[in-house]
């Protein structure tokens, strides 16, 4: 409880514009990941849990350096200078945020890895944990809009289906 508290505490001081792109990292990290556990569910008799795990893990840190370097790189462009070390620390902190939605996936597939359980099983709940991270991070943000029901409904329906849509492209791009 405390813990959450902090956390909550920490993104409340945060610049809402980094808010929205730390939030904004988290989702395509969450797709990223979401994707190469669909993929190695798929391909599950060809992987041992260590090939999962780290694959995983190097598809995460890739998404999260490509948004730092993504940051830095338009950063460079639009005011033709280097960010300063402010700046540097905030893009480091929203790129950061791609990391974190790796944990519980992560640890399921180290669970995995060390025996305690079966890689397909390890695999179709971090893939769970993905969608549920997705659907809530979707149901709140309608929620917040305080639109009337049925155009937060439609909104969520909306956004369901552009996440199904990312999710197919995805499999169709790591499956071949």
């Amino acid at each position: 409880m405390e813990h959450d508290r902090r956390r909550r505490d920490r993104f409340a001081g945060r610049p809402v514009e980094e808010r929205a792109e730390a939030l904004k990292e988290r989702v395509y990290a969450t797709f990223t990941g979401l994707a190469i556990v669909l993929v190695q569910a798929g391909n599950v008799e060809h992987l041992t849990a260590r090939q999962a795990t780290l694959a995983l893990l190097v598809g995460i840190v890739g998404i999260t350096v490509a948004g730092f370097v993504a940051d830095i790189v338009s950063h460079l462009a639009v005011h033709a200078a280097f960010p300063n070390p402010a700046e540097l620390g905030r893009m480091a902190r929203v790129a950061g945020e791609a990391l974190a939605s790796a944990g519980v996936p992560l640890i399921l597939l180290a669970l995995a890895w060390l025996g305690v359980f079966e890689l397909a099983g390890a695999l179709r709940a971090a893939s769970i944990v993905y969608i549920v991270t997705l659907a809530l991070i979707g149901f709140l943000a309608v929620r917040r809009t305080h639109l009337e029901w049925w155009k937060q409904l439609l909104a969520l329906a909306m956004l369901v289906g552009l996440g199904l849509a990312v999710i197919g492209l995805q499999q169709l791009a790591h499956a071949h």
